[in-house]
């Protein structure tokens, strides 16, 4: 497999999470995002978005969308498992991670922060537009929690639920949102930095960081 990505990416860090989880390995590459190079002809032959990640499977298959990418790893290494069995307890991890994947991250990401700057809004606004989506939506995810057991998001185990959060929490930081307070969401932050494949996905730890 190879992983076509950027090292800040939160959508190229989940994919990497999961290949960690699962024991599997792919080869990487990598386009800088605010240098523009996710739309170069090249990789738009991959993804006709320009968004990464991209990944290229064993059998030649591309695949676009971290969550379709996710999903995909869970249907063909179904072990160790990153969904509950129950169905409500599938549903509810998978709401959790929607929540962070369909509102909260394409909210704040680059393309969108780019265009709101476009509409002539300045840095400190469009820091502001950030921040804000990530307190309010990570403020959500706090409620989620509040009556799910530990230490991961959602039991004794991680899950896609935890695939999602991590990058999300350091995108909050980064944009100086306020997580403190949130004490489920730290915990689970907590447990997943004694995982290997967490601390072996964070951005500082890829070639590509600077």
């Amino acid at each position: 497999m190879k992983l076509h990505g950027y090292f800040r990416s939160s959508a190229s860090y989940r994919v990497r999470i999961a290949l960690g989880l699962k024991g599997l390995k792919a080869e990487q590459a990598f386009y800088h995002l605010r240098k523009g190079e996710q739309r170069s002809d090249n990789f738009l032959k991959l993804n006709p978005q320009g968004l990464v990640p991209a990944l290229e499977t064993d059998d030649g298959n591309v695949l676009t969308q971290s969550m379709a990418m996710l999903e995909w790893l869970e249907e063909t290494h179904p072990n160790p498992p990153m969904l509950p069995k129950d169905p409500i307890a599938r549903a509810k991890v998978r709401a959790f991670a929607y929540v962070i994947a369909c509102e909260i991250h394409p909210v704040q990401n680059l393309l969108v922060l780019n265009n709101v700057r476009a509409l002539g809004h300045g840095d400190a606004e469009v820091n502001e537009w950030a921040r804000r989506t990530n307190y309010e939506g990570l403020a959500a995810c706090e409620a989620l929690l509040a009556h799910e057991k530990g230490p991961f998001c959602f039991g004794a185990t991680p899950t896609l639920a935890d695939i999602c959060l991590i990058p999300q929490m350091g995108n909050a930081r980064r944009f100086g949102a306020d997580v403190s307070g949130f004490k489920r969401l730290l915990e689970a932050e907590a447990a997943c930095k004694n995982v290997k494949a967490f601390a072996d996905a964070a951005p500082e730890k890829q070639p590509d960081a600077e």
